[in-house]
């Protein structure tokens, strides 16, 4: 898919790009990123070049990742976000996977919150999403309150779902559907009694 840009009142999402690479490097000195996402500890510039020039661009051109840099209307970075394990996307089950980290200055403003409707609404309204997944280590409950702020269901908690770091751990699922932001999707959607 050729990348796009989505917008909000206060936030540009688009695609990164090597004058962010600084950015991303710093963003991730912070401790609390490597501790609840795959990023490496220590982490370093080469990771940060890596993920900007190679895994969020091929993610874009294989299918497998859509990955945005969020940044504030004077450009500075709030974090990434994009939707993941796209494997189930372009099947029958229309399935993908919402995934983000913020940096530390910029968490408490309701930007990721924000940029993430605005993925979220992409995601349904252009790419035929009918199932959002976002997943998240247990005991993460920035990210869990994140996803409970857009409308997802926790559905419960997988036992050894993440490997982190070298040891195997548990993860909560959560899921959001089409119809619980009150749009329609391709197939019906019958809950269970």
């Amino acid at each position: 898919m050729k990348p796009i840009t989505l917008t909000t009142e206060r936030l540009i999402l688009r695609v990164l790009e090597d004058r962010d690479i600084d950015a991303v490097y710093t963003a991730c000195q912070d401790p609390e990123i490597p501790r609840w996402t795959p990023v490496p500890s220590p982490y370093h510039r080469e990771h940060a070049e890596g993920f900007v020039r190679d895994a969020s661009t091929n993610g874009w051109r294989d299918d497998t990742m859509y990955n945005f840099g969020v940044f504030t209307h004077d450009g500075a970075l709030v974090g990434s976000m994009g939707l993941i394990r796209l494997a189930a996307l372009y099947t029958h089950e229309r399935q993908a996977e919402l995934g983000y980290w913020t940096a530390k200055e910029q968490r408490g403003h309701g930007y990721t919150v924000e940029a993430a409707r605005a993925v979220t609404g992409w995601a349904f309204a252009d790419l035929g999403v009918e199932r959002l997944e976002w997943i998240a280590e247990k005991g993460n409950v920035a990210s869990r309150a994140v996803a409970e702020r857009l409308g997802f269901t926790v559905e419960g908690t997988l036992r050894g779902k993440i490997v982190h770091h070298g040891t195997r751990r548990d993860a909560w699922l959560g899921s959001l559907l089409p119809s619980d932001w009150g749009r329609t999707s391709r197939t019906p959607y019958l809950p269970a009694p």
